[in-house]
């Protein structure tokens, strides 16, 4: 008589092999802390010192990276876990102080249930092409969350892609135009092999996030713009550099940064929910 066979857990999804090999190159640590890419981090940081509760509070920071925003969160006096599925994150972001850090995937968190006040998804939704892989990571940060705790999740707009290469100049290589043109339609960004610049990603519509939100069971708060559209100017990397002009830059940026006409003119959106009490 053939003895029954003891249920088996689903494997944990993957990260995509060429999302881990743009990622293990090792530019992430720096993206934000030079250059115009500076804008994003102030203005996050900024958006999210405004919308978290008080310190100290358990902060989950899923798919944290090599720990830019971790880091000075824990300063804040927050209790900081990070996970990330990228094995040399995970290196980078155990050597700051006040940070733990576990492997882990956001479709399927290492996480008790309302374990946290707050959980971020700073990343994650950039690389999951598919609905259904964003409600569920969404999903699993509602799960994380204690009840009337905050989820703060970022997507990179639909069109930063086209504003970039017209900014950068790569819109005007044939190759490079053709696969931005591809994706306007959908947000569905393809690896190239012969493109270093991004990996497979998607680029949300802002009008469609908070419908995903709501599929996860999280009730839609707001919507910030992070970077306004002082990204797309020439000059910003200068005035970031000046203390007088940084603060008009950010102030700008803020007094926009949740005009619904203007949303996704942002390279970047912060999109903020709760779980219901």
């Amino acid at each position: 008589m053939t003895q029954p066979q003891p249920a088996t857990e689903p494997s944990p999804p993957s990260l995509r092999d060429e999302i881990l090999a743009y990622y293990e190159r090792g530019e992430e640590d720096a993206r934000l802390k030079q250059g115009a890419g500076r804008l994003e981090f102030w203005r996050t940081q900024e958006v999210l010192r405004r919308l978290l509760p008080d310190a100290p509070a358990r902060v989950l920071d899923v798919g944290g990276g090599s720990g830019v925003h971790a880091e000075w969160l824990a300063g804040d006096g927050y209790e900081v876990e990070l996970v990330d599925p990228v094995p040399l994150h995970l290196e980078q972001a155990a050597r700051l102080p006040g940070v733990s850090v576990r492997p882990g995937d956001a479709r399927a968190l290492p996480a008790e249930d309302a374990a946290y006040d707050v959980v971020l998804l700073l990343g994650p939704l950039y690389h999951l092409p598919e609905r259904a892989d964003r409600v569920r990571a969404l999903a699993e940060a509602h799960r994380a969350v204690r009840p009337g705790g905050l989820v703060v999740a970022a997507t990179i707009n639909r069109f930063a892609g086209l504003h970039d290469g017209l900014q950068l100049g790569h819109y005007f290589v044939p190759s490079h135009r053709a696969r931005t043109d591809a994706y306007l339609g959908d947000g569905h960004h393809m690896h190239a092999p012969d493109d270093p610049l991004f990996t497979t990603a998607y680029f949300a519509d802002p009008t469609d996030v908070p419908g995903e939100f709501t599929e996860a069971g999280l009730a839609h708060e707001g919507q910030y713009g992070v970077e306004g559209v002082a990204w797309l100017m020439g000059g910003v990397e200068e005035w970031l550099d000046d203390p007088e002009r940084r603060e008009a830059v950010l102030a700008a940026s803020r007094r926009i940064e949740s005009e619904p006409s203007l949303l996704g003119v942002s390279g970047h959106l912060l999109t903020a929910g709760r779980r219901r009490l």
